[in-house]
């Protein structure tokens, strides 16, 4: 295996990584305030899992981002992790992940300040963490090189269903009240 192929594998496996840790966060805040997921509500290990993954994913994206510079087939540069839409390889994909990342950072730091901040205005910066987990989603799919294994197309496309059928039962059912 040559440097480059570790590079290109270990960007691989903490993208997916990042991914998995952002979908679980999503199910686990969703189950958590969802009165169709009501008996979850209340289950601290539920609550644990949710704030472990919610940061989980910021290692994995590092190292995926810093894989995916020291891989010098990517022909990604450090401007097109800062800058949406510069790159010249896969500008739409990459530019969503460049964009879903700065996004996750703000719902990431917010959460931090959460007691700083009104209520109203935290929840909306929360709510942020679904067009975040979209822009992941679409990042994937266009920008992905893995999506001929079934198990990785299996994995991304599931969880992506399973945040929209439970992002509608939230909308349907509503949330569960405040004090749980």
């Amino acid at each position: 295996m040559t440097i480059d192929q570790f590079f290109w594998v270990l960007s691989r496996v903490a993208g997916l990584g990042s991914y998995a840790a952002l979908a679980v966060a999503l199910v686990t805040g969703i189950a958590l305030r969802t009165a169709v997921l009501d008996w979850l509500g209340s289950n601290r290990a539920l609550r644990s899992l949710h704030e472990y993954t919610t940061v989980l994913w910021i290692p994995l994206a590092v190292v995926h981002l810093a894989a995916l510079l020291l891989d010098r087939t990517s022909r990604i540069a450090l401007i097109d992790l800062v800058l949406p839409f510069h790159s010249t390889y896969g500008t739409l994909g990459i530019g969503l992940g460049t964009v879903a990342v700065d996004v996750l950072l703000v719902v990431t730091v917010t959460s931090y300040l959460k007691r700083r901040m009104s209520v109203e205005l935290w929840k909306w910066v929360h709510r942020l963490a679904y067009v975040a987990f979209a822009l992941t989603f679409f990042h994937a799919v266009l920008s992905g090189t893995d999506f001929s294994d079934p198990l990785v197309s299996a994995i991304t496309w599931s969880a992506g269903a399973m945040l929209l059928v439970l992002a509608f039962a939230r909308a349907f059912w509503g949330r569960l009240p405040a004090s749980r």
